[in-house]
């Protein structure tokens, strides 16, 4: 049995009322893939930078999973060649 590692590091930014984050995986074989997420506080709610952080994160996490189901699709088509339906 042979385990795997894989890295996903969060980068996040703030300027005034918006936060943004990038979600990058990191495979053994030096594959990067990137998400990314934004959120903008309405400027009548009160400031709360944590929520701001993980709605962005949130986002940028999603994204990253819809970009990594992508690619695997496109890998399975090259080895079983495109789908007809």
């Amino acid at each position: 049995m042979e385990a795997k590692q894989w890295t996903v590091q969060v980068y996040i930014t703030e300027e005034g009322d918006d936060t943004s984050a990038r979600a990058v995986l990191a495979t053994r074989d030096k594959t990067h893939i990137t998400g990314v997420g934004h959120a903008r506080r309405n400027p009548a709610d009160q400031p709360a930078p944590e929520i701001g952080d993980e709605l962005a994160v949130a986002r940028a996490l999603s994204d990253l999973g819809n970009r990594l189901l992508t690619v695997t699709s496109e890998d399975i088509a090259q080895f079983t060649g495109p789908t007809s339906w």
